[in-house]
């Protein structure tokens, strides 16, 4: 397996899961973690599975993810397993702001337009996009979300 986890992070949550997810999906040598910022064009190549996370900010992914995924090239994921995962607030803390409720309704978090940024350069999408959990804006991740990242990636490693 040639796999790449690439995240982006603010407040260190999205790391502490692609590390979880990458940990999960095999050893160093098969599977590489590395910020969205500091990957190099070369490291998108020849790869079997390509995962991408960013924190949800604003609603979307961050700027460096958004970076990333514009600088693939047309059908560079050709054959390419891809999956997409997000950091974000649950859902139970949102529905307590009722507005913000509204512009998640319609807005939604960064996980799906990362997954469908990716299966728009030629991936294909193995598993649905996730939602890790955090408490409050800046975390810390909620108990039990490293272990769900594994599990999640777990999913992924049978899908392919």
């Amino acid at each position: 397996m040639n796999a790449l986890v690439v995240y982006d992070s603010v407040f260190s949550n999205t790391e502490k899961i692609a590390h979880a997810i990458g940990d999960a999906l095999g050893s160093q040598e098969d599977v590489r973690i590395v910020r969205a910022r500091d990957v190099a064009p070369e490291q998108l190549e020849g790869l079997t599975l390509l995962v991408v996370g960013s924190p949800t900010r604003k609603f979307r992914p961050t700027g460096a993810t958004i970076r990333l995924l514009r600088s693939i090239r047309k059908n560079g994921l050709e054959g390419v397993k891809v999956a997409a995962f997000d950091t974000r607030v649950p859902a139970s803390e949102v529905e307590k702001v009722r507005i913000l409720a509204l512009l998640v309704k319609l807005f939604g978090y960064a996980a799906e337009p990362i997954a469908q940024r990716l299966e728009r350069k030629g991936g294909h999408l193995v598993v649905p996009p996730e939602g890790f959990y955090v408490g409050g804006t800046e975390g810390p991740l909620l108990e039990g979300e490293l272990e769900r990242a594994a599990d999640w990636a777990g999913r992924i490693a049978a899908a392919r």
